[in-house]
């Protein structure tokens, strides 16, 4: 099986003209000559980005959805095929319901019925790993259910191992395959994959995001029906909306079309910074919108995440950003480790100057984030800068807020938005309500140590007397904690101990 698909996708390379990438090294470059002589029927004629596209999407979904995660990847990929790539679509057809109807039988050890009320045949949904049919449960609750690609993990497993084979060659044969890490791209890709693979994993991602927006006006997430779960299916509330796309139907509808956008934009840095945990694949066809103006997410098998440390350093290039600091955000890039610690602040700022001061005081319409991400990378690479892989997905979100944004809303002033909500959450981290916040968070964990201090201090200096207190301590406590004096600590400990009291 996998020599056939071998074939067909050099077929289709071939095909489509797409080995003058291969052959642009100067090692096999003499076959390009006779190869063209050969396959003389063959149209080239169209620009090499989109005949790309058109391989891909003759080649089948696994290729799309590569496609589709390189183009997020303007880090790596020349303009011209990240611009095209970007346009490739995930719309696969059906599998037979009887396939679909027999996989819930074996799921759920028992007949359809027994299951449900009542099962849609038809589809409301297809893509290339799994599809959707609406159906009603005994209890009366409308669901959806989604159910894996039957064979979908075998056909997975072949092609990334061929994609793979491919990555060997570019990086032996073109010039630049080093530099452009297509091992490393192609593990990020299977990564992504397996987890979309995993249903059970999609539903728990789900239900973290409606955890995290129980309290929310803006949006609205679908309940998991847990005892319907499993590896290859998963059942969720029946969601009603309109896609975001279909702008006119949303106005005739009464929605507020400008209020939408600019609540899409607080949504997304909620996501971000509040919780370091985000939907990453908000496209339009994951994205519907209620008859009184709530986003409805759909599809939680991408999804990004954030540690503390990355969300205060984004925080503070946002900002940094939006006041026009822009030697504030050179030195957060070399704080943060993003970049050599040996980089010139004044180099530096003055670089992303030149990429982001013309784009201010510009409405969404008339600025392109795939353009400044295309040129903050590119002065990226001059100073040695690699593009964190925790940021790839939000690189990847930040291009799909500006699609919904341009559709919905063009004149969208996207950093005056953005510019007051990221203000106050930086207050809350780092000013006065965030250091009560995490005083009240600490003081239990901090006033549980407190009493084991002399002990463990007196059982490091029996071990080592010739070491100092303060040298003691420095051994005992946690490298951010070093930072401070033996005194700061102590009092530090104290005031903790009556502020819980206090505010307990």
């Amino acid at each position: 099986m996998r020599f056939f698909r071998l074939f067909k996708i050099i077929f289709v390379v071939l095909s489509f003209g797409l080995d003058e990438f291969l052959l642009a090294h100067e090692r096999v470059r003499w076959l390009r000559a006779p190869l063209n002589k050969l396959l003389f029927l063959r149209d080239t004629s169209k620009p090499r980005a989109v005949r790309l596209r058109q391989a891909l999407e003759r080649l089948g979904p696994i290729f799309v959805k590569f496609g589709q995660m390189l183009s997020t990847r303007r880090d790596l990929m020349p303009a011209d095929l990240a611009d095209e790539l970007a346009k490739l679509q995930d719309q696969v057809p059906p599998f037979p319901s009887v396939q679909a109807i027999a996989l819930l039988e074996a799921a759920y050890r028992k007949p359809l019925l027994e299951t449900f009320k009542s099962f849609e045949e038809t589809p409301v949904a297809s893509a290339s790993v799994a599809q959707v049919h609406f159906a009603v449960l005994h209890d009366g609750r409308e669901v959806a259910v989604k159910i894996l690609r039957p064979g979908i993990t075998l056909t997975i497993a072949h092609d990334i191992a061929l994609i793979k084979i491919a990555a060997d060659l570019i990086e032996w044969l073109w010039a630049d395959g080093r530099r452009l890490k297509p091992r490393q791209v192609i593990e990020e890709f299977e990564k992504h994959l397996s987890d979309e693979l995993d249903l059970t994993r999609e539903a728990a991602n789900g239900s973290q995001l409606r955890r995290n927006f129980s309290d929310s006006s803006l949006l609205l997430v679908p309940e998991m029906f847990w005892d319907y779960c499993t590896k290859d299916v998963m059942v969720m509330q029946r969601m009603y909306g309109m896609p975001v796309s279909q702008v006119a139907a949303l106005s005739a509808a009464g929605v507020d079309i400008p209020r939408l956008a600019a609540n899409g934009v607080e949504i997304f840095y909620t996501q971000v910074f509040r919780d370091g945990f985000f939907h990453a694949d908000m496209h339009p066809g994951n994205v519907q919108v209620t008859a009184d103006g709530r986003y409805i997410a759909l599809d939680f098998g991408i999804m990004g995440t954030l540690t503390d440390i990355d969300k205060h350093y984004l925080a503070q290039n946002f900002i940094a950003f939006f006041r026009r600091d822009y030697k504030r955000v050179a030195e957060v890039h070399i704080e943060s480790g993003w970049a050599p610690k040996n980089t010139r602040v004044d180099e530096l700022e003055s670089a992303i100057r030149a990429v982001c001061e013309p784009i201010f005081d510009r409405p969404l319409k008339e600025v392109s984030f795939g353009r400044v991400l295309l040129r903050l990378f590119q002065t990226s690479r001059r100073f040695g800068i690699e593009v964190q892989p925790q940021l790839v997905l939000l690189q990847k979100t930040l291009l799909n807020i500006e699609g919904l944004g341009l559709q919905l809303d063009p004149e969208l002033d996207l950093w005056k938005t953005a510019k007051p909500w990221l203000e106050r959450w930086m207050s809350e981290q780092i000013g006065w309500r965030g250091f009560f916040k995490s005083l009240k968070e600490e003081a239990p964990r901090y006033a549980t140590l407190l009493p084991h201090i002399p002990r463990l201090l007196h059982q490091r200096l029996h071990e080592n007397p010739a070491a100092g207190i303060e040298q003691t301590m420095q051994q005992l406590l946690s490298q951010q904690q070093r930072r401070n004096t033996l005194l700061t600590f102590i009092v530090g400990i104290l005031l903790l101990q009556t502020l819980w009291l206090l505010l307990g």
